[in-house]
């Protein structure tokens, strides 16, 4: 499946500082006890917590986003697999156990051996697919097109598709998604497959995407509970994700100097299906997280998800968090080629640049992810987001090669915060609305992702290379500036800690 960069975590939750602007739906759980909390004096009494794993502090405070009105009981248990208690989290001031325990949970394994295999099958089959269309019409721009077509129908998918992730089990939408890239990817070997047919399918599997990532991010916090493991297990996954932007090319230019484009692509074919083998015969099958749909039309489903996410005050500025930055760190990654010719660089120049910002966001993330507490990592969320944009500032005296790829590694490890925001994230979320807002969350940032790099290639259509970059970094700053105001406004006033969940089940599926 496509690369998850995203760039993405459940604990106490508490009576929002600021009125809710939609009220989120919750489904009712079993009480637990509570300590005496104080409010302020004619506010309304909090909200029942939920009994959810105690997680880190948020420094600026997840509130509670679950409606106090309670709903309809939840479907009772089905009799497919037995409760399993959930890996047990690091208290919040402990240090971090390592991603050593997060390959002790036999599921996750499975689900990172299956990520892997699906997303070398991409980044190999973006290249391959693009050499062939290439080599049918000799066009640069449709051989172009075949590659931006994977992250313009993420919007798409992401936005109409996104109730799948709910409605129906984890593991079967992850198995099925796995099925239908393979089954497309196939068809695209066909000799006869006519290149409007290769677009046409290129696009099908980008739609597909989104679902896969959302539900896939839903399933984690299952399978891995909602604290320290999961943030470390995302971590994971966006680590296989940009070595694979930095192993899959080259691996992909060596096979296709054995094998045609279409015999790359037969390889992916066979990706697809050992991970779909992976995620059914190595996860848990788990119930849908809305009973298997109330009724409403699927189209229906993700709009009023869609609706219910970015209306709440609280997630839609994580989400923004998320988003944001991004639109301004493609600026040199896509300007790349252009600032080397400006300064007179080579191609070896060229490749150093390119690699400079994931290598850096590698090396942050395991060091992060690895030695500091999830404390800390709270802690860091908001000003390494402020700052992280900072570095491209140096482009503006364009002071040579090895300055800027230092900047640029710099500039990777500020994508370190992330780790942080996961946790926020997954606690801010209801549990019925995870798996779209996970969806959602991927297809804005892939989205968001093209649209930035379109933006810097028009502006430097107009201003110097090294101008563009150094002013994405301004600009940037100053929009993060306001947004880490914005996060810091929906904290809560009053935090209380809930009872670790016990016995409730924690294994679901991945890929």
């Amino acid at each position: 499946m496509p690369r998850d960069n995203d760039p993405l975590a459940g604990g106490p939750r508490d009576a929002p500082d600021t009125p809710r602007e939609r009220p989120l739906p919750h489904r009712a759980r079993p009480p637990v006890p509570r300590p005496a909390s104080p409010t302020r004096t004619g506010a309304a009494p909090l909200p029942a917590p939920h009994p959810e794993r105690a997680g880190p502090p948020d420094p600026s405070g997840p509130p509670a986003l679950r409606a106090t009105a309670p709903t309809a009981p939840a479907p009772p248990p089905t009799a497919t697999a037995p409760p399993a208690p959930a890996p047990p989290s690091p208290p919040a001031g402990e240090p971090s156990r390592g991603y050593r325990a997060v390959f002790a949970v036999r599921e996750f394994r499975a689900v990172f051996a299956a990520h892997l295999l699906s997303l070398l099958g991409v980044v190999v089959s973006e290249l391959a697919l693009t050499v062939l269309v290439y080599d049918l019409t000799g066009s640069p721009l449709l051989s172009a097109l075949t590659f931006a077509l994977g992250m313009l129908p993420y919007l798409v998918g992401g936005t109409l598709f996104s109730g799948i992730a709910d409605r129906y089990p984890a593991r079967r939408v992850l198995v099925t998604c796995d099925l239908i890239c393979a089954g497309c990817v196939a068809v695209m070997v066909l000799p006869g497959t006519p290149v409007a047919g290769l677009l046409v399918l290129r696009c099908l599997v980008a739609a597909v995407s989104p679902v896969f990532t959302g539900t896939r991010m839903a399933a984690l916090a299952d399978i891995l509970g909602e604290d320290d493991l999961y943030v470390l297990g995302r971590s994971l996954l966006r680590i296989v994700s940009q070595s694979a932007l930095l192993a899959g090319f080259g691996v992909g230019g060596l096979l296709l100097a054995v094998v045609s484009p279409r015999g790359a692509i037969t390889i992916t074919v066979v990706t697809f299906l050992c991970s779909a083998a992976l995620l059914r015969l190595g996860t848990r099958d788990r119930p849908a997280r809305t009973g298997g749909g109330q009724g409403g039309t699927l189209l229906g489903e993700s709009l009023s998800g869609a609706r219910l996410v970015l209306g709440d005050r609280r997630i839609r500025a994580l989400l923004l968090l998320f988003w944001l930055p991004p639109v301004f760190v493609v600026a040199p990654e896509a300007l790349a080629a252009p600032y080397a010719e400006e300064i007179g660089a080579g191609t070896v120049a060229l490749g150093l640049l390119m690699c400079a910002m994931p290598a850096g966001q590698i090396a942050a993330e395991l060091y992060v992810g690895a030695v500091l507490s999830p404390r800390v990592r709270s802690r860091l969320v908001l000003p390494v987001a402020a700052v992280g944009l900072l570095p491209f500032l140096l482009y503006g005296v364009s002071p040579g090669i090895v300055p800027i790829a230092a900047a640029l590694v710099l500039a990777g490890a500020g994508s370190a915060y992330i780790i942080g925001l996961d946790q926020w994230f997954v606690e801010a979320v209801p549990d019925e609305l995870r798996g779209r807002a996970m969806t959602l969350l991927t297809a804005g940032l892939m989205t968001l992702q093209g649209v930035g790099m379109a933006l810097a290639g028009l502006a430097a259509e107009f201003f110097p290379v090294h101008q563009v970059v150094a002013g994405s970094g301004v600009l940037g700053t100053l929009c993060l500036l306001l947004l880490v105001a914005e996060v810091r406004r929906t904290a809560p006033t009053h935090r209380i800690r809930t009872e670790v969940r016990d016995g409730e089940d924690q294994h679901v599926t991945n890929g």
